[in-house]
């Protein structure tokens, strides 16, 4: 294999292994010379840059090969807008971002004004990550702290932390994805015991819930969603697998995973697939937290070509048992 093959497998071991595989493969048992190892770590080096965010004014840019894009636009709590895919230029977000937050619910209250109308503050981070933080006032009385990080060149991480200043009962965050395109829906639900992905379509409602279990039925029909301004009057469809929806994209045949673990959300939702929002949302959390304590929620986007049924439930599954 040749040296520049090898370089090409960084992103799949790490720089050890990658070092030691490198060393016995060019140069046999041989001393690796210092101009080898730097090769291998510039190489290590750029990948990680290009993951990174970069600052840039009250905003944040990236271009990971792949994607490219704006988190924090002019300084805007909306998330990641805008985004496109390198290969065919297309747009892939609309106004209201990728990634962002909504709605701050709890069983007796709406926290107003939501989180896209409340002002945070955004830095960037050594790692190249970048971390959002929404400060408790007289209306919010709770911290938000968001961390966006790339770990692929297609995959966005977010770690989303709130810290109460009072006790908040059955609090939940609304996380949202609105996409350009991808006019067809899904969530990865259980139907007669199997698992499998469950379309979203007119005929089913327009506003659609899929929910983790019978307490999160629950939780949706507490009144929360009564609330004005605009309130919902979700349909209610079959028990969720996993925390997982999925967009597709004929144009590009990019699909839009959204997923995270069954601890950290207790429902998926979405519009009827060609309705206007093209949207996504999970509910993260759900649980009380009490006055002085944390709670911490994962979620994660992939957008990528060509993705089967099949490899979006691997997808999921190695997202959730990262070990196995």
């Amino acid at each position: 294999m040749s040296l520049e093959s090898q370089l090409g497998m960084c992103r799949n071991i790490s720089r050890r292994e990658f070092v030691s595989r490198t060393a016995v493969g060019v140069l046999g048992a041989a001393t690796v010379p210092a101009i080898t190892t730097n090769i291998v770590a510039d190489s290590i080096e750029a990948d990680a840059k290009s993951t990174a965010f970069s600052a840039d004014s009250k905003q944040f840019t990236f271009d990971t090969g792949r994607l490219s894009g704006v988190l924090q636009q002019a300084g805007s709590p909306l998330g990641i807008h805008p985004i496109s895919e390198n290969a065919s230029g297309t747009p892939v977000s609309r106004a209201l971002g990728v990634m962002s937050f909504y709605r701050l619910l709890a069983s007796d209250k709406r926290y107003l004004p939501d989180a896209r109308g409340w002002p945070n503050e955004a830095a960037l981070q050594d790692d190249g990550s970048v971390v959002c933080k929404w400060t408790a006032d007289d209306d919010h009385p709770f911290d938000i702290t968001t961390t966006y990080r790339w770990t692929e060149s297609d995959v966005l991480d977010v770690v989303t932390t709130v810290a109460a200043k009072k006790n908040l009962a059955s609090f939940e965050v609304f996380q949202t994805c609105y996409f350009n395109g991808f006019d067809r829906s899904w969530a990865y639900a259980s139907v007669d015991g199997k698992s499998q992905f469950v379309e979203a379509t007119k005929d089913d409602g327009h506003w659609q819930m899929f929910p983790r279990d019978k307490g999160a039925v629950e939780l949706i029909g507490d009144g929360r969603w009564d609330k004005p301004p605009h309130p919902v009057d979700w349909v209610i469809r079959p028990q969720l697998a996993g925390p997982m929806g999925m967009r597709r994209d004929k144009a590009t045949g990019l699909a839009a995973l959204m997923m995270a673990p069954p601890d950290d959300c207790f429902a998926v939702s979405t519009p009827y697939g060609e309705e206007g929002h093209r949207s996504l949302y999970l509910s993260l959390g759900g649980k009380d937290i009490a006055v002085g304590e944390k709670a911490t929620y994962r979620s994660r986007l992939v957008l990528r070509r060509d993705v089967s049924d099949e490899e979006a439930i691997r997808l999921y599954e190695e997202y959730i048992n990262p070990n196995q």
